[in-house]
């Protein structure tokens, strides 16, 4: 009886599956004729979630800047399926040092569509998750005897969206695939980035958007074996696939360089078979810990990116440099391919690749690196309090210290030091789970086996954060307390007479934010100074009662609903007479009036840096902020703004004399202008304040050192001297100067390229390059040459107004934290 019952069952999942629409039968066009808008893309797969629960289940994990939701299809075997939790919880007690119990299950996670614009992947992620459960693809049955596979469609809707809607209002009824037409041409900010215009696959570790926040929590409730993230690059290239180019970190094993030779041969085999070509070991290396491929690694998992050829110059055809057509049915095909080889791999291989997972996590959980913890000093600005939030993003486990002294490096002075910890210091031990990614976050150097890399050499969370940071190669005795409950700060007494707040961080900044969207009026103190016995730096805030006779007898209950989430310590004083310093009436203590700010967006900027500040002032200051298109920018516009924020770009409007003297104007009257990277090239090269960027030191052609000279098969590597893809340098403040405020005498920054600028006469020089300034990261010598001579961050007065700037981004990818104060002090505070 029970085997007619089996065979009825059968017979009936059989016919279900037989009814299971195709993705073309569901859309009503065939996949590769046109791109699917996302919600069309989230509806197939509500409808194969409730069509087959048997074999998918189907969750949304969150939610994007614009609405859209973030959706994750788990996809196995009905058997697994019924099972997926144990299994699930199986594989996570394998990080903790547990056997498994059960019959070794292979997990891989595919990323679709992370950049928005490279559009293919989304499409054979339909094709993917219908043929996985297609009755008649007999090996996808197979494969998921012993694989589960997720499925995440789109890691960046509202960026796909965007170029989806655009080409959707300028292709015909055919589409035209001569390159030089306008729908292979996307205007600004195109579709490769998020809400706010930041790259996704480089947020991966850092998780400053919603989309990488959220994905990282289902990410490190599952931790897969393999990540495949799909790409696209330009349309004239063939296929790439792992293994990957040198440099590899150091931390990655010999096994996960096995196995992505195991899956690079079988994707081979496949491509081979139908004539296409490809590359690998090329290009894309293995280092920067927040990519798609690299942060997977450091979870366990072997990372692998796949590159088609495409993108959006690609349209949905085009004709490439070698007279052929390439259509996105072509490119779709190809990443169905190589998904579909990977989980085949992963099938044939799990008992390997689960064994190999737990050797991994059960190397890290005895400890990873020079040093078997790392002891962080606690700051008063909330900078500790971020890096908590961050380590506990990542599930890196961080305790509090105790009251001990220790010896360890200093990662400032680079000296082995004596250290006195106290209860608000944090342990973050090497001996833990995630003991390979802590190494990677907190190494003061990373070892290159390779100089030319991809992307930034260089990220150490010490420097990110700019806290001072011991490693410790002894492990503390007082290991792995609980960790402390987050502060109830005290009330603010009643009967002050003013109020002092903190200026030492980016929760400092965004009180002050919230303080003058309430009306209250701020000073800020130009000099340290003392009163009832206790001392406060430069910059400190002070809040008078006399001054917000305005706000009435409420003044205690704004500065606390102020405080909320941030936890400053806000003291109350009982008296504007100081016994150090400037007493609250002196010309010397500044007041604060709440800027007009607006910034230049659009064609001639850089949507990643416009992103950047757009998010630091929308999300994490919550400060107003007007945006303009450069090219709009006018007397008018500038006659409502205090502020003029002009991102990194290159602006040809800047050219014309007539908005070139309207600006100069302006400033002179007291407007301010603050101008990053490559924007202050753009003042420069107008000549308007006299800055001057610092030049090379030409050789002579009779003393060229021939031993440099280069040969062809070389050539890529030519000019790596004057090269510096991203490394951090120490900068010397003049930390009396208002954009220095809450500063040290030192700051690091992330310092791509060799720009850096000669002095000013007098003041203004506020953050200079010293001789070896060069702290970690690849930069080539002649780079380093150059930057141990000269200003990169500065401000000149003209007239009422000022000009401050910045010869890096101190708001680099959202994740630069130490940087944030600084573009606060140039919003709010310098030239007040």
């Amino acid at each position: 009886m029970k085997y007619i019952l089996s065979f009825l069952v059968c017979c009936i999942t059989l016919t279900t599956q037989a009814q299971i629409k195709s993705p073309e039968e569901f859309l009503g066009y065939p996949l590769g004729q046109r791109y699917t808008p996302h919600h069309r893309v989230v509806a197939y797969f509500e409808y194969l979630a409730k069509a087959h629960p048997q074999q998918i289940l189907l969750e949304t994990y969150g939610y994007t800047n614009e609405g859209r939701p973030l959706i994750l299809a788990t996809v196995s075997s009905a058997q697994n399926i019924q099972q997926i939790e144990q299994i699930r919880q199986q594989n996570l007690g394998l990080t903790k040092g547990k056997n498994s119990s059960g019959k070794p299950v292979s997990i891989v996670w595919m990323s679709y569509n992370v950049h928005g614009n490279e559009t293919s992947s989304t499409e054979a992620a339909l094709k993917t998750i219908y043929e996985l459960i297609n009755p008649a693809t007999f090996d996808s049955k197979k494969y998921l005897e012993n694989t589960v596979v997720l499925v995440d469609p789109c890691i960046n809707p509202d960026g796909r969206d965007r170029y989806v809607n655009w080409f959707n209002t300028t292709v015909g009824t055919k589409a035209n695939p001569v390159p030089f037409t306008r729908e292979h041409t996307e205007p600004w900010p195109g579709g490769r980035p998020n809400h706010y215009y930041h790259d996704l696959n480089r947020d991966w570790a850092w998780q400053t958007q919603v989309e990488s926040q959220q994905r990282a929590v289902v990410y490190n409730k599952w931790l897969p074996h393999i990540h495949i993230d799909f790409h696209e690059q330009g349309y004239n290239n063939p296929y790439y696939f792992a293994p990957a180019a040198e440099p590899f970190h150091e931390v990655i094993t010999d096994w996960q360089r096995e196995l992505q030779v195991m899956i690079g041969k079988n994707n081979a085999k496949y491509f081979d078979q139908n004539g296409w070509l490809f590359f690998t070991k090329e290009s894309f290396d293995l280092l920067y810990p927040s990519y798609g491929d690299t942060y997977p690694i450091y979870k366990g998992a072997i990372g692998l990116t796949y590159e088609q050829a495409g993108h959006s110059r690609a349209g949905s055809t085009v004709i490439t440099g070698n007279g052929d057509t390439l259509t996105l049915l072509d490119r779709l095909t190809h990443h169905f391919t190589t998904g579909m080889a990977t989980v085949e791999t992963a099938s044939k291989n799990a008992d390997r690749i689960v064994k190999e997972f737990k050797a991994y996590y059960d190397k890290a959980n005895k400890g990873i690196g020079d040093y078997a913890a790392y002891l962080v000093k606690a700051d008063k600005g909330g900078k500790i309090e971020r890096l908590k939030q961050l380590l506990t993003r990542n599930d890196i486990e961080w305790h509090n210290a105790n009251s001990n002294s220790y010896s360890g490096l200093n990662y400032f002075t680079n000296q082995t030091q004596s250290v006195k910890a106290v209860p608000e210091d944090i342990f973050v031990y090497a001996d833990q789970p995630n003991g390979h990614l802590v190494k990677v976050l907190f190494e003061r150097e990373t070892y290159l086996s390779d100089s030319i890399t991809y992307d930034i050499t260089a990220w150490s969370l010490p420097y990110v954060y700019g806290l001072e940071t011991y490693g410790l190669k002894t492990s503390p005795n007082y290991k792995k307390g609980a960790l402390m409950k987050i502060q109830v700060m005290p009330a603010i007494p009643e009967n002050a007479t003013a109020y002092v707040i903190p200026w030492n961080g980016p929760y400092s900044a965004k009180y002050l934010s919230r303080l003058l969207q309430q009306n209250v009026k701020v000073r800020y103190a130009q000099f340290p100074f003392q009163v009832d016995g206790k001392s406060f730096d430069r910059g400190s805030l002070i809040v008078a009662k006399t001054s917000n006779q305005h706000i009435g007898k409420n003044i205690t209950s704004v500065l606390m609903d102020a405080n909320a989430g941030l936890n400053l310590i806000i003291e109350g004083i009982s008296t504007t007479f100081m016994e150090k310093g400037y007493d609250m009436g002196s010309s010397s203590v500044g007041f604060i009036k709440a800027p007009r700010i607006t910034m230049l967006a659009g064609e001639g900027t850089s949507s990643l840096n416009v992103g950047e500040l757009w998010h630091f002032f929308d999300y994490e200051l919550e400060y107003p902020v007007n945006m303009v298109n450069a090219n709009d920018l006018s007397a008018s516009i500038l006659d409502q703004t205090d502020v003029l924020i002009i991102p990194e770009g290159y602006y040809r409007t800047f050219q014309s004399g007539e908005i070139r003297n309207t600006i100069k104007t302006w400033v002179s009257r007291g407007g301010k202008v603050i101008a990053i990277e490559a924007a202050v090239n753009s003042l420069m090269g107008a000549d308007w304040w006299g800055l001057k960027e610092k030049t090379w030191k030409v050789k002579p052609v009779d003393s060229v050192d021939k031993n440099k000279l280069i040969r062809y098969e070389d050539r890529n590597r030519a000019g790596m001297e004057y090269d510096n893809p991203g490394s951090i340098f120490k900068v010397k403040l003049d930390n009396t100067h208002p954009l220095a405020y809450g500063y040290p005498e030192q700051y690091f920054t992330i310092k791509g390229g060799s720009t850096v600028y000669e002095y000013f006469d007098g003041v203004g020089n506020v953050g200079i390059f010293e001789k070896n300034s060069h702290v970690a990261g690849f930069a080539g010598p002649e780079v380093k040459k150059k930057l141990s001579e000269g200003m990169l961050i500065g401000v000149q007065n003209v007239g009422r107004g000022a000009v401050v700037y910045f010869g890096d981004n101190p708001v680099f990818r959202s994740f630069w934290e130490n940087g944030k104060l600084m573009l606060s002090n140039a919003v709010f505070i310098v030239a007040q």
